[in-house]
């Protein structure tokens, strides 16, 4: 089968399709043949070699395929071959033509839902869905998403709407952009140094979502307001300064908060459970998969360049 495997860690040049042998399905395990894979921010971290150990040249990166299971191992239902699935198969594995995940990680697809759309959905809805919850977000709060563009802000706004938030801020790189997602709920545009792109100050917001961390990030907390909260869901622009947490006791009379939000967390079954009613959600119409474009599986460096340059809205996904 064909796979793309990372043959050295930096640019998008890194990457390398190669040849290998169809993978062996294990215990628990299914095995999918892919229709769409999905391109993350969490891939061009681990390509890029800035997420931590335990990542070696070789890898087979992506994490989310959606596809129809063709064989199954010891221990899983039999039913579960032919059907329409999303998957999760962990930090590698799914830029391939075939991908193994654990029965667990495996979420049936409603008939109206395309793979594609799946794979835009996936992981995107549910981290946004447990970040919100984990940030203590209620109705009738301000919002203001960093890094809004891509598929898990897009997400983020659109539970925040549907949620009932007074005000969404959100960061883009251009007007144009920040104009493309007040049709998902944003109400106030803001550029990527957090101001706004139609002049003035933004308000203060309870809760910052942050997807970027980097070294802007404690420049941030100035846009929290009282008693306001900043949720760390992603560093796709590296980590923050060792310092980053200054600007929070600078402000101690204001009672600020940080915190970090992982999906590992949430139990499996929960993130199923929500990951279902979102794609059902998604079957009707009223959650919206935005995608950026889809390119051949062979052209995965070229989806990471266009990630790299920061020219995507929504998500990049590939198909075999």
């Amino acid at each position: 089968m064909q796979a793309v495997k990372i043959r050295s860690f930096g640019d998008a040049h890194g990457l390398a399709v190669v040849d290998m042998p169809e993978p062996v399905v294990g215990p628990g395990h299914v095995l999918i043949e892919t229709e769409a894979i999905g391109v993350g921010g969490v891939d061009a971290v681990i390509r890029r070699g800035t997420l931590g150990t335990g990542f070696a040249v070789g890898l087979i990166p992506g994490s989310e395929v959606a596809g129809r299971v063709i064989e199954v191992g010891d221990g899983v239902d039999p039913t579960w071959i032919g059907q329409r699935v999303w998957a999760f198969t962990g930090l590698s594995g799914g830029y391939a033509e075939r991908a193994i995940a654990a029965v667990d990680d495996v979420t049936s697809l409603p008939a109206d839902l395309s793979m594609i759309d799946a794979v835009t959905l996936g992981t995107a809805g549910p981290v946004a869905h447990f970040a919100l919850a984990h940030a203590r977000f209620t109705t009738g709060q301000s919002v203001l998403v960093r890094g809004a563009a891509g598929s898990i802000g897009i997400m983020a706004v659109q539970l925040a709407a549907a949620g009932g938030a007074k005000e969404i801020g959100v960061t883009t790189s251009s007007p144009e952009r920040g104009h493309r997602l007040r049709a998902f709920g944003a109400t106030s545009l803001l550029d990527r140094s957090g101001k706004r792109h139609e002049g003035g100050e933004s308000a203060p917001s309870d809760l910052v979502f942050d997807l970027v961390g980097g070294e802007a990030m404690p420049t941030f907390f100035e846009h929290l307001a009282p008693n306001g909260r900043m949720v760390s869901v992603g560093v796709v622009a590296g980590y923050p300064p060792a310092d980053f947490g200054m600007p929070l006791m600078r402000a101690f009379q204001k009672s600020l908060s940080f915190g970090t939000f992982s999906l590992d967390t949430v139990p499996v079954l929960e993130r199923n459970l929500v990951r279902a009613d979102q794609f059902e959600a998604a079957a009707r119409g009223v959650l919206r998969a935005v995608v950026h474009d889809v390119l051949p599986l062979a052209k995965a460096e070229e989806a990471h360049r266009r990630m790299d340059a920061g020219e995507v809205f929504g998500r990049i996904v590939l198909t075999p």
